[in-house]
């Protein structure tokens, strides 16, 4: 990677930000999504998808009757099989909106929104500084490898655990969330293997700093 009118520390700092060297994985700069944060993003994308279909209050009739005499069954939209299956179709094309942040290390690398490393490579280029990545500018943005594979990790997922999924969504949704019942319950079986469900991206300092500010304000009520 040639970084023209960069400074050593700066070149080097990018380096080590674009490909780790952990592992013989990491020495590629490629290192896959684990089974825990594919289920992980898939839970989270899903009941993302399903808040957005459930804000519906519409009543809807499903069966049929050849004749017209026998009335249909009306059922609850929020509560209906074709919620659920409008959720579930191209959920998966959803993880492509995901980056991958190399600097962090937890499941937190998977985010939306560009990565810190990019944020650096185009504001230098912004400020005409010649960067050179290997790859054409425009493909910059494209959803990485790691991304990529772990849509498909989603959609092997989708397909393993579909029962599963449909079960919660009838039986137990107003009593835990997804990521607990499909993830926690049936995906890992280990508990090492769900280590990945406990972590969150940290608030910035001084968004938190707001946040507790405004909790005393509150309390002081």
């Amino acid at each position: 990677m040639l970084l023209k009118g960069l400074s050593g520390f700066v070149a080097l700092w990018l380096l080590l930000q674009l490909a780790g060297a952990d592992s013989p994985e990491e020495e590629q700069g490629v290192r896959y999504a684990n089974r825990c944060e594919a289920c992980k993003i898939l839970a989270t994308e899903l009941e993302a998808r399903l808040g957005e279909t459930g804000k519906s209050h519409d009543v809807i009739e499903i069966g049929y009757s050849v004749d017209d005499v026998k009335p249909k069954k009306r059922t609850e939209y929020r509560r209906s099989e074709l919620r659920l299956l409008e959720s579930l179709e191209n959920v998966c094309e959803r993880v492509l909106e995901y980056n991958l942040h190399k600097e962090r290390s937890d499941s937190t690398r998977f985010a939306k929104g560009m990565s810190q490393t990019f944020q650096t490579l185009h504001g230098l280029v912004d400020k005409g500084v010649k960067v050179d990545l290997g790859i054409p500018y425009e493909l910059w943005d494209k959803p990485p490898v790691e991304v990529t594979q772990m849509k498909t990790q989603c959609e092997n997922l989708l397909e393993e655990y579909e029962e599963t999924i449909s079960d919660w969504y009838f039986k137990h949704q107003d009593e835990k969330s997804l990521k607990k019942h499909l993830c926690e319950d049936h995906v890992l079986k280990k508990k090492a293997e769900r280590e990945c469900l406990k972590e969150q991206l940290a608030l910035p300092e001084a968004k938190k700093a707001k946040m507790e500010k405004a909790k005393g304000d509150k309390e002081e009520l």
